[in-house]
């Protein structure tokens, strides 16, 4: 099984969270929160590349 240790794993870890505090603070349905946070938690790397690609972004992310 493929497994991320050290900086690399520290690193997601970190992307994972700014994912779940974007995906909180955004204003899509509370439904669809849970559902894009699950993703993230059960498949960190993949659900957090798929976030990013077409997740929802936080209500303050205008930039």
């Amino acid at each position: 099984m493929f497994e991320l240790s050290g900086f690399f794993g520290v690193l997601l870890l970190v992307l994972d969270i700014w994912a779940i505090i974007s995906i909180v603070g955004s204003t899509a349905s509370t439904g669809s929160k849970v559902l894009w946070v699950l993703l993230v938690v059960l498949l960190p790397l993949v659900g957090f590349l798929i976030w990013f690609v077409a997740g929802p972004r936080s209500a303050n992310a205008n930039v």
